[in-house]
């Protein structure tokens, strides 16, 4: 058996008994075991994965085949799972076993799905580099001496190394769509309450998505169809009808796109990326399309409106994680409040202390105004002036990242430096916006850029065919 890099080509020749599920989750499972040399996987569930092979292999043989009958996929180590440990890769939850399943992993396994393991993550989603975990950093499969990218590194990773053909990832401030497109694969950051939630670890809960990381455009399309829609379990999900996004219906109707000057003038922007870029938004106006620069004077508020509420948010979520009921617990505590300090003082990494001071910082007495309510007022600004400019185009192009993937281990003497990765990503996750990365299909310096295409909310189906035809 070989490494599928298209669920459509795995599904066909299962569907035609060349082998079955069973034999699939073997083959995966032994890859995992031999070829994961990227730390991506932190566990596999050998258990589970196979009691799911002989269903799948049984409904087949019934003639019952579903839209996700074989496909191998890995969840990110923030999604809950059923009698399954999610650690969100923090000390703090060291050993817990969920009691749930979040909506999305259900949905998976009810249209045939297996769900082979979890996958590693910067701690409790904070980061982008994949280098904030309890477990180790993730290696990029392109270059181990890399970065995967983060929060979903361990996701892309092993999407890119043919360890799994889909992951979930979670996406608050790009992600999904920084490590895929530092790994070289497809993610996409769904409209804002497209899909639920429910068992999530939050960290931004006006931020945080769900959402699947790819090899193809139509593979991550047909599962993002089966995870969105309402959920009861999460009253912020949308009751829309999900349309059927695998179709990949691409309208021979020219779009109007914008690119904004800002994000192609900035000095932290890669020559070659640029240089790509503009070679891009060529060959789309040779394709017919219309493609116009924009100004967008808010560029250099994005990163720091995006952190004043993500961690006040943060600070706010991850009051819950305390020693008391479940997860990790500090020893030789003398009484309550000491339990709670050295818990999570212990428990946390300095990256997620370092936010949840800040948001709670941003949230207490006589700075509540000066930082959050005027973060919150910028926010609305920011939507509006996006709105403003859908009025007029259907898209939004930008590249994802501002360079390739940089060394793991690289020394940053200043931790906001770090934040300003997220300069292209964030404004999707500010506005609630669907974003999409997908790869150059060059290299530079070895290593993969990709294109981040946005569109109007709710229109995943347009962002999808248009990122497949033309990206």
């Amino acid at each position: 058996m070989k490494v599928f890099r298209s669920f459509q080509d795995l599904q066909a020749r299962l569907f035609n008994n060349e082998f079955t599920c069973e034999e699939l989750v073997r083959f995966y499972l032994n890859e995992i075991k031999t070829n994961d040399n990227y730390n991506a996987f932190i566990e596999t569930f050998d258990e589970s994965s196979y009691e799911q092979a002989k269903i799948v292999d049984r409904d087949i043989l019934n003639n019952k085949k579903k839209r996700l009958s074989g496909l191998i996929i890995g969840i990110k180590d923030n999604i809950c799972y059923k009698n399954h440990v999610v650690t969100a890769s923090s000390l703090i939850l060291k050993d817990f076993k969920s009691l749930y399943s979040a909506t999305v992993v259900n949905k998976l396994i009810e249209e045939g799905a297996i769900v082979i393991g979890r996958l590693n993550c910067d701690e409790f989603a904070m980061g982008s580099a994949n280098e904030n975990t309890v477990y180790g950093p993730v290696k990029n499969p392109n270059d181990i001496t890399k970065v995967s990218g983060g929060s979903s590194g361990g996701s892309a990773a092993a999407v890119a190394s043919g360890l799994c053909l889909v992951a979930l990832g979670s996406d608050t401030g790009g992600s999904i769509r920084q490590p895929a497109s530092f790994c070289g694969v497809v993610g996409i950051k769904p409209t804002y309450s497209r899909v639920s939630r429910f068992g999530l670890i939050a960290y931004a809960s006006s931020f945080d998505q769900i959402g699947p990381i790819a090899n193809n455009v139509y593979d991550t399309a047909l599962v993002l169809e089966v995870i969105s829609g309402h959920d009861s379990n999460d009253s912020t999900s949308s009751k829309r009808t999900v349309p059927a996004y695998s179709k990949l219906n691409a309208s021979s109707e020219k779009m109007k796109i914008a690119y904004m000057s800002e994000c192609i003038d900035h000095q932290g922007l890669d020559k070659k990326i640029k240089e790509k870029f503009l070679k891009k938004v060529n060959d789309l106006q040779k394709n017919g399309h219309i493609v116009e620069s924009v100004s967008f004077p808010y560029l250099d508020y994005l990163v720091p409106t995006y952190y004043v509420l993500s961690t006040a948010e943060a600070s706010s979520n991850l009051s819950r994680f305390d020693g008391i009921n479940y997860g990790y617990r500090a020893e030789n505590s003398e009484s309550l409040e000491e339990t709670y300090i050295n818990t999570r003082t212990q428990g946390f990494g300095d990256e997620v202390k370092r936010r949840i001071m800040l948001g709670t910082f941003v949230l207490s007495s006589g700075y509540h105004d000066a930082y959050f309510t005027k973060a919150q007022k910028i926010r609305r600004i920011i939507k509006e002036n996006v709105e403003e400019i859908f009025s007029n185009y259907d898209f939004i192009l930008s590249p994802t990242t501002p360079h390739v993937a940089f060394p793991i281990g690289n020394e940053i003497t200043d931790p906001t430096q770090m934040y300003l990765e997220d300069i292209y990503t964030v404004l999707a996750n500010l506005t609630g916006n669907p974003a999409i990365s997908v790869p150059e299909s060059e290299k530079e310096y070895g290593l993969h850029h990709s294109y981040q295409l946005m569109s109007k909310i709710f229109e995943e189906d347009k962002l999808l065919s248009f990122a497949n035809k033309y990206l």
